[in-house]
């Protein structure tokens, strides 16, 4: 127990460090050791718990709950109070409500630890955890040097580094809180935690669009803080037992548990960014890109994700696990097919994210076995390979001065080292033998066995939105391999620190599809057993030895480019029989002199952010109504219980 607290706390402890610290190299060297610590941290409890299965504690101290609620009120103070003073008077609405919920529940029902488990460790937390602390902390060592070149980059930016460094601390320390929380009343602190420090990030810069961002999300994020408050008042209003806690409310009647998945799960649709909720992901942008790497890989997203996870098996053969699936797969198509119309790096990132999401909820909402394991499947390498490009990209930005696709023509001769990380970082999205692809050909077997027809209709969702993801990842890739002439490599493409996470990330992508048999066999595989109580074996040998066939190929791509690089020039390029000449103009048909002109389809007019959003946000709200329509059928049938 004591590693798990150790988790939690110390990232908080070394954040409150930061705070105080000027920013200097002193301060960027505490960073990196509180961050190693961080990620040793979390590999030790993997030592630790290995194999282990679930392991519940209880934690006897009078002082917790005191704590606990004086923390929910002091944030739910502070949003109110910054919200007014902004004019946000529709959040502190929200944040006031909020507060007398928890305020009502404590008073009138008194949630008490009774005999239940405050805290636990599984192999489904083991995996998060890992992922918090690994690429957590290489987010956090990839800051000290990004934050400096951004600083000298936004000269009218104020330098709020320390502000900074102790939010992004702050925020794995509420990640481990959110995934080692059994008492799902600490669980809701967590998940507050993560809302605050998600709005201040976004908001560092302090300007108008920043602010208007952060407000935005903190909007969207506050009604799922209301949805999940009144999950928790419904438990203890409803419940017989120790419902509180997340071991028991699994096991609950049919009506506690599924009304409670409901709330909480909506909750998780407005953390994830899934649709009619993705704007503030997508808003997030504007903030700094260590910020949009730790709202997109490894937290914060992932928070919203996880509990939809968790309560699966609750979902499982049911018209509301199937209206959280389809809500899912919706969102996976239309953010997929956004994606195809922007030429924005970070824009791309997001809607790629946000699709990717939608089908691990898509896949918790359908809550079998083998859709329980492609979820947790997604989450792993869309972590490691997303983070690879986020931090890539703002590398790239920094130096290009641009974040926009077409100016990344040729990147594999000026930035060869940054740009073979990002062919890496974008094959683990949608090549084989990359997990992301064996997890969406897993989803699409576990939607052929889901209640017809929702099965075939998800697949079919599912069937476009993946072509869409081939399309605009490799016309991007397209555009990094394209050398039209000689070019000069950078000398010093990044900064030692953003070398060193982004090669760390780099070969994290690789090791996952190297070790996903392992991690499926000894830690996915046991985790979806326990829940369900099955011996199953999901990942066949024969499965096993194609992909590392195919690892093979995959690990010979990289040292193919290094070979062929060396010592070859460039020849000029033909246009119908017409040399160009070394600045590619030529003579055209009618003696104009014509350049030649290199460039991707974005087909706005098919695939433009505002019209599939509109389309979407109405498709996804009708189906939230549905949701919550089903949801209030259990609500009566508890009461006469």
């Amino acid at each position: 127990m004591e590693s798990i607290i150790f988790l939690i706390l110390f990232p908080l402890f070394a954040g409150l460090l930061m705070l105080v610290l000027p920013n200097n190299g002193v301060r960027d060297t505490i960073v990196k050791a509180a961050a190693v610590v961080t990620c040793l941290g979390s590999i030790y409890l993997l030592f630790e718990y290995f194999g282990r299965g679930q392991v519940f504690f209880s934690i006897e101290s009078a002082l917790i709950d005191p704590i606990i609620i004086a923390a929910e009120v002091a944030i739910g103070i502070f949003i109110i109070g910054i919200s007014v003073k902004y004019k946000k008077y529709l959040i502190s609405v929200l944040a006031a409500v909020q507060l007398l919920i928890m305020g009502y529940t404590e008073i009138v029902f008194q949630p008490t630890h009774m005999s239940g488990y405050d805290l636990f460790i599984d192999e489904f937390s083991l995996i998060m955890a890992l992922i918090i602390g690994i690429i957590g902390s290489l987010i956090c060592v990839y800051a000290t040097g990004y934050m400096r070149d951004y600083q000298s980059h936004h000269k009218d930016t104020p330098d709020n580094r320390p502000l900074f460094f102790f939010l992004m601390f702050l925020f794995l320390s509420a990640m481990f809180g959110i995934v080692f929380s059994n008492n799902i009343m600490w669980l809701f602190l967590f998940w507050e935690i993560t809302t605050l420090c998600s709005f201040l990030l976004i908001a560092y810069a302090r300007d108008e669009v920043s602010w208007k961002n952060g407000f935005w999300a903190l909007l969207l994020n506050t009604v799922g803080g209301v949805a999940f408050a009144g999950a928790i008042l419904f438990v203890n209003a409803y419940s017989t037992g120790n419902d509180i806690y997340l071991n028991e409310l699994l096991k609950a009647s049919p009506g506690v548990a599924l009304v409670a998945a409901g709330f909480i799960g909506f909750a998780g649709l407005t953390k994830s960014a899934q649709l009619p909720f993705s704007s503030w992901l997508v808003g997030a942008m504007v903030a700094p890109t260590p910020v949009s790497a730790l709202l997109h890989s490894s937290t914060m997203v992932k928070a919203g994700v996880y509990v939809i996870v968790r309560f699966a098996p609750v979902f499982e053969g049911n018209l509301v696990g199937i209206a959280f699936a389809v809500i899912g797969a919706l969102t996976f198509l239309v953010a997929s097919g956004i994606a195809i119309s922007q030429s924005n790096a970070k824009k791309v990132l997001a809607y790629s994210t946000i699709a990717n999401l939608g089908l691990v909820v898509a896949c918790a909402g359908i809550g079998t076995e083998e859709a329980v394991w492609a979820a947790i499947l997604l989450i792993i390498f869309h972590a490691v390979a997303k983070s690879l490009l986020f931090l890539a990209v703002g590398s790239v930005e920094h130096k290009k001065h641009s974040r926009d696709i077409e100016d990344m023509g040729g990147l594999i001769a000026t930035m060869p080292k940054i740009a073979l990380m990002m062919l890496i970082g974008m094959a683990g999205m949608f090549l084989a033998p990359f997990g992301m692809l064996i997890s969406k050909w897993a989803s699409i077997h576990a939607f052929v066995n889901a209640m017809p027809p929702f099965g075939m209709l998800l697949i079919a969702i599912i069937a476009y939105g993946s072509g869409m993801t081939v399309f605009f990842w490799t016309k991007w890739m397209g555009r990094l391999i394209e050398v039209k002439s000689e070019r000069n490599p950078i000398e010093k493409e990044a900064s030692g620190a953003e070398m060193a996470a982004i090669y760390s990330l780099g070969g994290l992508t690789v090791f996952a599809c190297l070790l996903f048999p392992l991690i499926s066999s000894t830690m996915i595989e046991p985790y979806i057993n326990t829940v369900y109580n099955t011996a199953s074996h999901l990942l066949s040998l024969n499965n096993m030895l194609i992909m590392l066939m195919m690892v093979v190929l995959v690990i010979l791509l990289p040292l193919s480019l290094s070979h062929f690089a060396k010592g070859r020039t460039l020849k000029p390029q033909y246009m119908g029989a017409r040399a160009t000449g070394d600045d590619l103009r030529f003579l055209g048909s009618m003696g104009v002199m014509k350049e030649t002109e290199f460039s991707n389809y974005y087909f706005e007019d098919i695939f433009g952010e505002e019209k599939l959003n509109r389309i979407g946000n109405l498709m996804t709200i009708v189906l939230l109504v549905v949701l919550f329509i089903l949801i209030s059928f259990f609500i009566p049938l508890e009461v006469v219980m």
